[in-house]
C-alpha cells in the first residue's frame, strides 16, 4: 500500500506523558513514510514539545470561541464541544484529504469522521474518561466519589463516550491493565483492544553533548539526586517522593555516616500550566509538604518556556528540592542521563501505562514505581540478575528503605541495571516498534474503503450537530 496521508486529532497538545506518546508516534510513522499532520484544539508553543514547534511535526492548533471551562466546573461537556468544534472546522477544509484518522484521548469526534467524512478512524485508548471522573482504582476495584449530582452530570457524558468509542473501526490501548479495564467497564463494546504500547525516541536520551547549555546549567549538579517527573496534578501522589525522601535523609543523618548522600537532593520536573488550577494548587500542596518535612526548596522554570515562577518562590541557592516547572527535551536528558542521578522516583498508583519509566530504563537509570498498574508491564522487579527496577506499594517507609538500597548499589550492580534496563526499553518499547504496531492498525482501517452512509446514519449526524448547536447556544445564553 501507498504511503498514507494520516490526521492525529488530540485535545490539548501540552507536555505529559499522553502528549509525548502522540509526537512519537507521530515522528515515528513519518519515518517509515507517512505524511503526518496533528490537529489540536490547544497548542502554546511555549508550553509544549519541541517536536511540535521546531518544524519535525506539522501542527494545526485550532482554537475553540469557548473556555476549558466555566468557573471550574463543566470539563468534560466543554472538552466535548472543543473537539467538535475542531472537527466541525476540519470537515468543512481538509477532512477529505486524509486516508485515515488517529484520535485518542477522547472519542466525541469519532462518528462525525466515520459518517460525514465518510473515513476510517484507529481511537487509542489511554483510560476511559468515565474511571478518570467518577472514580478510582483501590485494589483493582472501582470505587466510586463525588456528589450525587455530578455523578448525576456524568451519566451523559459517560455514555456519550461509550456509544462513540463503539463507531472507531480499530480500538488500540497503551496497556494490557487498560485493556483489561476497557473490556469490564464498556460492556456494549465487543471489540478487543489491541495493546499497543508507548515506544519512545531513544536517541533522545543520549548523553547530553553540550553541557553549557543556559537550560542544562540550570539543573546540573554533582550532588547525589533522585529524579521525579510527572504532570503537577494530585493524582500523580508526587508527595510520595518528598515523604520517601525526607525519611532517607532522616535516616542518613541519624547515621551520621555516608556524608555525600546527606547531600542529596530531589528534583520535582513537569508540566505546569498557568491556566489549570490543578497545577497551581498542586504545587503548592508539595511545597508544604516540604515546609512539614523541613526541606529547603526552589522553584525554577527555563527562559525557552517563559513559565512565570509562581510568587510564593525561595531563594535557597542549594535546595533539598528543586521544583522545575516545564522541563525541556535537553534539561530531561540531563537530568536522566547525568551521572549523579541516583533513580527516577515514579509515583503514581494504577498508572494506564506510564512512559516516564520507559525514559528513564532507555537512559539507564534505576526505576522505583508503585507496584500496580502500566508500570508492572515495563520494570521487571526480580532480583538480582534480571532487575530493571524496583515495585513497591505506595508506602513512604517502604520507598525509603528502596531508596537506600539504591544508594548502597556497588558500581558494577548499577552498570549491570542500567545495561539491563537499555535493552528492555530498546527491545519492547523503542519508536520503532510502536510506528510498525500503529502503521499496521492504520493500514488495515484504510484498507477498509469509505465508510457506508445509510439515510439513518446521516440522520442521526444531523441530530448530533443540532444538540451540539443547541448547547452552544445555552453555554452562551449562561
Amino acid at each position: 500500500m501507498p504511503p498514507l496521508r494520516i490526521a492525529f486529532i488530540h485535545p490539548d497538545l501540552g507536555i505529559g506523558g499522553a502528549e509525548r506518546l502522540v509526537v512519537d508516534a507521530a515522528v515515528g510513522l513519518q519515518k517509515l513514510g507517512h505524511t503526518v499532520e496533528i490537529y489540536t484544539s490547544h497548542h502554546d508553543t511555549a508550553h509544549c514539545f519541541d517536536e511540535t514547534r521546531d518544524g519535525t511535526l506539522v501542527v494545526h492548533p485550532i482554537h475553540p470561541p469557548f473556555p476549558r471551562n466555566i468557573r471550574g466546573r463543566l470539563h468534560i461537556l466543554l472538552a466535548h464541544l472543543r473537539q467538535l468544534h475542531l472537527i466541525y472546522r476540519l470537515l468543512q477544509t481538509d477532512a477529505a484529504t486524509y486516508d485515515v484518522y488517529f484520535v485518542d484521548q477522547l472519542s466525541t469526534c469519532i462518528p462525525a469522521i466515520r459518517f460525514l467524512a465518510r473515513k476510517r478512524v484507529v481511537f487509542y485508548c489511554h483510560f476511559p474518561d468515565k474511571l478518570l471522573a467518577n472514580g478510582e482504582f483501590v485494589q483493582g476495584k472501582m470505587k466510586k466519589r463525588g456528589s450525587a449530582l455530578k455523578r448525576a452530570y456524568r451519566l451523559p457524558m459517560d455514555w456519550l463516550e461509550e456509544i462513540t468509542t463503539r463507531n472507531a473501526d480499530i480500538i488500540l490501548a497503551n496497556s494490557s491493565f487498560t485493556s483489561g479495564v476497557f473490556k469490564a467497564y464498556f460492556p456494549s463494546i465487543s471489540q478487543e483492544p489491541r495493546v499497543v504500547h508507548p515506544g519512545i525516541n531513544l536517541l533522545t536520551y543520549e548523553p547530553v553533548g553540550n553541557s553549557g547549555e543556559p537550560d542544562i546549567i540550570m539543573v546540573s549538579s554533582d550532588r547525589p539526586t533522585f529524579l521525579s517527573l510527572n504532570r503537577f496534578e494530585k493524582k500523580k501522589n508526587v508527595a510520595l517522593a518528598i515523604d520517601a525522601f525526607a525519611l532517607f535523609k532522616q535516616a542518613l543523618m541519624k547515621a551520621g555516616n555516608r556524608e555525600r548522600l546527606r547531600n542529596s537532593r530531589l528534583v520535582i520536573g513537569g508540566g505546569y500550566d498557568p491556566r489549570v488550577e490543578e497545577n497551581m494548587m498542586t504545587l503548592v500542596a508539595l511545597i508544604d509538604r516540604a515546609k512539614s518535612a523541613s526541606l529547603s526548596y526552589n522553584i525554577i522554570s527555563s527562559p525557552s518556556s517563559r513559565t512565570p515562577i509562581p510568587p510564593f518562590n525561595t531563594t535557597t541557592e542549594d535546595p533539598d528540592i528543586l521544583f522545575l516547572l516545564n522541563f525541556t527535551t535537553a534539561q530531561r536528558a540531563a537530568l536522566l542521563t547525568a551521572s549523579s542521578t541516583l533513580a527516577l522516583l515514579y509515583t503514581p498508583a494504577n498508572e494506564h501505562f506510564g512512559i516516564v519509566p520507559i525514559e528513564a530504563m532507555s537512559s539507564g537509570l534505576p526505576v522505583l514505581a508503585c507496584n500496580s498498574g502500566g508500570p508492572t508491564e515495563s520494570i521487571i522487579d526480580e532480583p538480582p540478575t534480571a532487575r530493571t527496577g524496583w515495585l513497591r506499594a505506595p508506602e513512604a517507609s517502604g520507598w525509603a528503605d528502596v531508596l537506600n538500597e539504591i544508594a548502597g548499589l556497588a558500581p558494577s550492580e548499577r552498570s549491570d541495571l542500567a545495561d539491563r534496563a537499555r535493552a528492555r526499553a530498546r527491545e519492547h518499547f523503542g519508536m520503532e516498534a510502536m510506528a510498525l504496531k500503529l502503521e499496521r492498525a492504520l493500514v488495515e482501517a484504510a484498507e477498509m474503503g469509505p465508510v457506508p452512509a445509510p439515510a439513518v446514519l446521516w440522520f442521526g449526524s444531523f441530530v448530533a450537530v443540532a444538540l451540539f448547536a443547541y448547547i452552544m447556544a445555552t453555554i452562551y445564553a449562561s
